[in-house]
């Protein structure tokens, strides 16, 4: 049993979390909005793996550097932990760039 996959995608997010801190993109900017938003991105996400499970089409993939933990059929630790990533992911890499296009937009107005 390995961790490394999970350990991974924590620090993954530390990371992510780092840059919001420094830029005030999403949990920096407003925690309580940004907690619901990735909650609700994390459901979605898990109602569409659970969908995609009960069809067929997604299969857990058996990985050494995977815990082996499994939270239901073909659903393992991991997975939710990577849909959290993947919503904090896109949130920050959307607040950033609406920030990024803001800011050159007021510079070539002035």
């Amino acid at each position: 049993m390995s961790y490394l996959y999970l350990v991974g995608l924590l620090l993954s997010a530390a990371c992510m979390l780092l840059i919001d801190r420094r830029f005030r993109l999403f949990f920096f900017r407003d925690p309580r909005v940004a907690a619901v938003v990735t909650v609700v991105g994390l459901v979605f996400f898990l109602l569409w793996d659970f969908a995609g499970i009960g069809l067929g089409i997604f299969l857990v993939g058996h990985s050494a550097y995977m815990t082996g933990i499994m939270l239901a059929p073909e659903m393992p630790l991991e997975e939710p932990v990577f849909l959290a990533f993947l919503s904090l992911c896109t949130m920050i890499l959307y607040t950033g760039a609406v920030k990024l296009l803001d800011s050159r937009a007021g510079q070539g107005s002035a």
